[in-house]
């Protein structure tokens, strides 16, 4: 099962690791990727390395409607729910 937590840890180590400037700052999850200094293509690299390390899958039209980054976690840590759920 995974917590919330880890999401959030996932999506926040994928951030950093794709936004140099964003090692050792304090990440907002209240804030959007874009607030952040993230480029459409740093965000499509932090959220698809998200999903593959989290073994989910997210529409696109469902990424397209978040609009900062505790939105993002709690949407992949439903996928990872309900993938768990399957299971």
């Amino acid at each position: 099962m995974v917590t919330r937590e880890a999401v959030l840890d996932v999506v926040k180590r994928h951030l950093v690791d794709t936004i140099e400037e964003l090692e050792g700052v304090e990440i907002d999850p209240s804030k959007s990727m874009k607030d952040l200094g993230a480029n459409s293509l740093d965000i499509v690299e932090v959220v698809s390395c998200s999903m593959r390390e989290l073994k989910v899958k997210v529409p696109r039209a469902e990424l397209n409607k978040l609009e900062n980054i505790n939105q993002l976690v709690d949407l992949l840590h439903q996928e990872a729910q309900g993938k768990s759920a399957a299971n």
